[in-house]
């Protein structure tokens, strides 16, 4: 089973950065291959994906949800998956994201790109565009402040 690791320091305090991140629903405004997440209720989402020309959809479960500091999920359906993305207090207006996801490759491209690396590459592009997102709009588009 792959396991992605990346992180990336944004330029806001670790309250907004947490706060956007809750916000599942804008996921596909800077995630490549995420077409669309629906909030179902508090820890259920609905995800619909492009990647490689191969659509998907499934459901994931949060699984932990701690205030500023992690969010934590497993799928519930579909490709089987896990992650947690955590956030850290650099300073006051600087916060590291950091992202972890575990996930069972099921064809031979999908395990071609695992050993190549594809995986960790989409990651690292999809928090440099959440950075871009989050800094260029200064404050989070919402916040869900709940813990699971």
């Amino acid at each position: 089973m792959p396991t992605i690791e990346q992180s990336i320091d944004v330029e806001v305090p670790v309250r907004t950065a947490y706060n956007q991140w809750t916000q599942f629903e804008s996921f596909p405004h800077f995630m490549g291959g995420v077409d669309q997440v629906t909030q179902v209720d508090d820890t259920t989402t609905r995800w619909k994906t492009s990647i490689g020309g191969v659509d998907r959809g499934f459901e994931a479960r949060i699984t932990e949800q701690d205030p500023d500091q992690r969010v934590a999920w497993t799928s519930t359906d579909g490709k089987t998956h896990a992650g947690v993305v955590t956030f850290h207090r650099i300073s006051d207006t600087t916060t590291r994201v950091m992202v972890q996801i575990d996930w069972e490759t099921e064809s031979l491209v999908e395990k071609l790109g695992a050993a190549v690396a594809v995986d960790d590459i989409q990651v690292k592009r999809d928090l440099s565009r959440f950075k871009e997102f989050i800094e260029s709009r200064g404050s989070e588009t919402g916040a869900w402040r709940g813990e699971v």
